[in-house]
């Protein structure tokens, strides 16, 4: 087992331009000496030759006398010591090794803290048991290092390993998400009390009306991140579904109402789970072949994967795990399993309302425009899904199928339950900030700003609201001024300087 060589001098790893010459150290080492199918880590670690210690965006470098020995248990140590817990890396590794060899590794240190996280992750992962009595005595420690990793206020106890399971999501699905100096500082700014605040201010009315109005925003944004122009009235009806997001549980029931609410013609839809592959990305113009920029799911993967993430769901609902980061990990997975034939993106956007709303982040009776905000970024959205996406293509062995679908060949569950959603995680609570420091305060201040311009429109032509609504419109769209054709048809009956006094009214209060 520890003849293996890990640690080795790199410039560059897969690509990869390392800050300086060091040392490839942890998972990085592992991952390559044992040849692991599985995507390169978002962050690796680096002995510096120069004694230095720093961080980069994808280089954790350390000095000398950081450097583990070269042997697998120490360079585990070292992983999870420095790393923190990599969920798909430990699965692979176990599947690669005799339980023989596991036992014996666990066992170079039995009461040291990484060997029970060690062993504790062999169990619980591989669902098996290793021929080791039950510890006795020792101090229990902490499975997820909160230094590290965000992890669950709920810390379950297993006796047999002196461990306590802090981690946020079950066996079935759990995604995990490393600290970032970017996501604690969006915690700290939009705590719940904060958002409460800053809602607190605006005058009832005009909460309600900017609620309405976001509602159909987002729905139109949501439509058209996945390039469609819906009608007024489909819009409205998917506004109105995001609207009760929080409601109603989350269960499969649930998602196939939602899905029929998205697809308004399922006529050439196959509704409910998928029952075959699916693949997102274009098709060859001359051959049709398919050339995929995501691999979804294996259909026989949909049912297990979805009741893993709806029990996750609960658990992080119920155990008050950050709702930010709840919605990060279930919203995303959903995306990424892509259940559905079609309809995955709006679902996966309701999803992040959905949660917000039921564990009580979004004040009531207000949705963040979360997709809205979304738009706005859609390159740095395509990034994050293509952040996951695009490196797992390496390790889906897939053929073409007879309609130029993909058939996926290879066992590939474990890479949609366990992920890292440190990088959707940092997206979203941008997103969310956006809704509450721009898009929210955008929509108040216009409506406010109509309002005053209403009043002085009735106080001086007693306009009814319909026409208001329309002459606010026109100018809106002509840059302040009413074009030739809107004072010849629909406002004939004003004057030249009637339409000058409007006009100079709203650069005052649209300025």
């Amino acid at each position: 087992m520890d003849n293996k060589r890990f640690s080795f001098e790199i410039s560059i790893f897969h690509g990869i331009q390392a800050p300086e010459e060091g040392l490839l150290v942890g998972y990085g080492a592992i991952i390559e000496a044992y040849g692991l199918a599985v995507p390169i880590p978002n962050m690796l670690a680096l002995i510096s030759t120069k004694n230095r210690k720093y961080r980069t965006s994808r280089w954790q470098v350390l000095t000398p006398r950081h450097e583990p020995k070269d042997t697998l248990y120490d360079q585990l140590v070292f992983a999870l010591k420095y790393e923190g817990v990599n969920l798909l890396f430990f699965k692979k590794l176990f599947e690669q090794i005799q339980e023989d060899e596991i036992t014996r590794l666990v066992q170079i240190e039995p009461q040291g803290q990484y060997s029970r996280r060690i062993w504790f992750l062999y169990e619980w992962l591989m669902k098996k048991r290793l021929t080791i009595p039950d510890l006795d005595k020792g101090n229990f420690v902490m499975l997820i290092d909160e230094e590290l990793q965000y992890a669950s206020t709920l810390a379950i106890n297993s006796t047999r390993h002196r461990i306590k399971n802090n981690i946020a999501g079950t066996v079935d699905f759990c995604p995990l998400i490393n600290k970032t100096e970017k996501i604690e500082l969006y915690i700290a700014k939009n705590t719940i009390e904060n958002i409460n605040a800053a809602i607190k201010g605006i005058h009832k009315d005009v909460l309600l009306r900017t609620s309405s109005f976001l509602l159909l925003k987002d729905s139109k944004a949501s439509f058209s991140i996945e390039g469609e122009n819906p009608t007024q009235n489909r819009a409205l009806r998917w506004g109105k579904a995001i609207g009760q997001a929080g409601s109603k549980p989350l269960s499969k029931e649930e998602l196939y109402r939602l899905q029929q609410i998205v697809i308004e013609n399922s006529r050439f839809v196959s509704m409910g789970y998928r029952t075959e592959c699916g693949f997102v990305g274009e098709h060859d113009r001359t051959t049709g072949e398919p050339i995929p920029e995501h691999i979804s799911s294996k259909q026989a993967d949909v049912e297990k994967l979805m009741s893993g993430l709806l029990e996750a769901s609960k658990h992080m609902e119920s155990t008050g795990f950050h709702p930010l980061l709840t919605a990060t990990a279930i919203a995303f997975g959903f995306v990424f399993i892509h259940p559905f034939v079609d309809g995955n993106g709006r679902i996966h956007r309701y999803i992040i309302h959905h949660l917000l709303s039921a564990m009580k982040y979004s004040p009531q009776g207000i949705i963040f425009p979360v997709s809205a905000a979304i738009l706005e970024r859609i390159e740095d959205y395509r990034k994050v899904l293509e952040s996951y996406s695009h490196p797992l293509l390496d390790f889906i062995e897939w053929e073409k199928t007879k309609d130029n679908n993909v058939n996926v060949l290879n066992d590939t569950i474990d890479y949609y339950r366990y992920f890292d959603a440190t990088a959707q995680a940092e997206f979203l609570c941008e997103c969310v900030d956006n809704t509450i420091h721009k898009i929210i305060p955008q929509e108040v201040t216009y409506l406010q700003k109509y309002d005053a311009m209403k009043l002085w429109l009735d106080n001086n032509y007693q306009m009814p609201d319909k026409m208001v609504a329309l002459l606010i419109r026109f100018l809106e769209q002509n840059d302040g001024s009413l074009s030739k054709r809107a004072k010849e048809k629909e406002f004939a009956l004003l004057t030249d300087e009637e339409v000058k006094e409007i006009e100079e009214n709203y650069q005052v209060y649209f300025s």
